[in-house]
């Protein structure tokens, strides 16, 4: 059997001009400064030789928003074609915008079935809809027939941050609590709120309680930022349910790990399954889980 990874970020963004500056656009620097970097870009060699770096694995998200905000998506055959070129290093998720109705559900079933990528990835908040409304639940059955989890942001939000109006972005739309509706309404589906939820934590917190098919990840916060009442939670009855994620590259996972490794409530045993034991079980159907985990 092959050594596993240091970790499986489950939360990668690409930091390359298609998606910082066509697909983000207006909205990155806004991100920017609210995480207090400067994103520097980089190509997907330079990706691929960071990722190796630290050991890790990344899940690459796509993103298409375009109904909402007018941008154009960074498309799924763009993270498919990376996922091909460096297979152990990288995973990918599709993403549809729901706006789109039938041709979001072809363009899922394609992503999956021809593509190959092993989730897929929702903002609400940017894509301006709500999980639980009936009208996308066709696109909802559709990825609970194809297997595969759905990952959607949750809480707070960067982008548009600080600006007036927000950039138009409503933050209702990514409370955890819509998500609820959706894991009940489909329990065959692996649902992944992203994010620590803030200030909808607690929200959090009872749905993962309550609903064996939700999971969350960390990403996007330091942790030693993330709300205590998570982080117990995270360490104790929760621990098979908690995932890492950076949020790269507006966090990078050295910094997320840095923090986490500071913290003392967290033993060997569940560190080991929010940094990668966990993502495996989740990602069990993906071919690069079979090449690291035999």
């Amino acid at each position: 059997m092959q050594a596993v990874p240091r970790a499986i970020d489950f939360h990668v963004h690409l930091p390359t001009t298609e998606f910082i500056q066509v697909t983000l656009g207006p909205y990155a620097k806004a991100a920017e400064r609210f995480f207090r970097t400067e994103v520097k870009l980089k190509d997907i060699e330079q990706l691929a030789a960071d990722y190796v770096a630290v050991d890790m694995i990344g899940v690459l998200l796509a993103w298409d928003a375009e109904t909402a905000t007018g941008l154009p998506p960074l498309g799924n055959d763009y993270v498919a074609a990376i996922v091909r070129r460096y297979p152990q290093q990288f995973i990918g998720f599709a993403s549809v915008d729901p706006h789109k109705g039938r041709a979001a559900v072809k363009e899922v079933e394609r992503a999956i079935r021809d593509l190959g990528l092993a989730g897929v990835k929702f903002h609400p908040g940017v894509q301006a809809f709500y999980p639980n409304d009936r009208a996308f639940y066709p696109l909802m059955e559709k990825i609970q027939e194809l297997g595969v989890p759905a990952l959607f942001h949750t809480g707070t939000n960067g982008l548009g941050a600080g600006v007036p109006g927000g950039m138009g972005i409503k933050l209702d739309y990514t409370r955890p609590i819509y998500l609820d509706a959706l894991a009940a309404d489909f329990p065959g589906l692996t649902i992944i709120g992203a994010h620590p939820s803030w200030p909808w934590h607690d929200e959090m917190i009872a749905i993962l309680q309550h609903k064996a098919n939700v999971y969350n990840d960390l990403s996007g916060w330091s942790p030693k930022y993330i709300p205590q009442s998570l982080l117990r939670e995270a360490a104790t009855r929760l621990q098979d349910r908690i995932l890492f994620g950076s949020d790269y590259p507006f966090i990078t996972p050295q910094r997320w790990l840095r923090d986490f490794e500071a913290l003392d409530s967290f033993t060997p045993e569940v560190r080991e399954k929010i940094l990668w034991r966990n993502a495996q079980k989740l990602l069990a159907h993906t071919a690069v889980a079979h090449m690291h985990f035999g």
